[in-house]
């Protein structure tokens, strides 16, 4: 028992899932104090929006845990796979959240830039943390260089669906549903690009974004691996 226990741990550890915990647990601390303090329940959304952040986490934690149980059967993780890409977006989406900041008194302006941004980094470890974990599995299927095209493709469509989450008001399960009017919302604004600057802009730039924050962390060694 106690050793299962402990490769449960150690598999918690490298899903970052500990720190994942704590930086929500601030977040929501610091959206209940503001509640308190205001009494309403201003910027409630933000509490929406970072339980699908976590979505896109979960459906990447049964992918790895498929495959710890299941080793070389790569069709087990195509379902969860599939899934994790869909709401992918909704972790680093909560940046553009940032849009609502107002001086709301009596609340302190300092403080609602503090709830924002306490939110926004909660889900862009999510993604992070996510993104790395489907990165190895590929990685362990198909190959380091394969892993970092994947990658690739998918920061861009993060940065996609960010825009479409944003400013085209489409939401994940909505490729379950109107699929084929989603993918002309995107072909409209690929045909007319000068008609459709801030599509492009607004996608390259949290592309961007997302990929100098991914390689930021994915750069990072471990305190004991320094210097070797």
């Amino acid at each position: 028992m106690l050793i299962h226990l402990k490769n449960f741990h150690r598999f918690l550890t490298s899903q970052s899932f500990y720190p994942i915990v704590l930086s929500t647990l601030l977040a929501l601390g610091f959206f209940m104090g503001r509640a308190l303090y205001a009494r309403n329940w201003h910027f409630s959304g933000l509490v929406w929006n970072l339980f699908l952040a976590w979505v896109p986490y979960g459906f990447s934690i049964m992918a790895a845990s498929l495959n710890r149980l299941f080793p070389r059967h790569a069709w087990l993780l195509l379902g969860p796979g599939a899934l994790w890409l869909i709401f992918f977006p909704n972790a680093p989406y909560i940046v553009t959240d940032f849009l609502h900041l107002l001086e709301l008194p009596p609340v302190p302006f300092w403080y609602d830039i503090g709830l924002l941004a306490t939110f926004a980094w909660t889900g862009c470890f999510l993604a992070i943390a996510s993104l790395r974990t489907m990165q190895y599995l590929v990685s362990s299927y198909l190959g380091r260089w394969m892993s970092w095209f994947f990658a690739a493709i998918v920061l861009v469509l993060g940065g996609l669906g960010i825009y479409l989450g944003r400013f085209g008001r489409w939401n994940s399960w909505d490729l379950f549903f109107q699929p084929f009017d989603i993918v002309k919302d995107i072909l409209v604004r690929l045909i007319n690009p000068f008609d459709n600057l801030r599509f492009f802009g607004f996608t390259m730039m949290f592309t961007a974004f997302l990929f100098v924050l991914y390689m930021t962390f994915a750069s990072m060694k471990p305190a004991d691996e320094m210097g070797k």
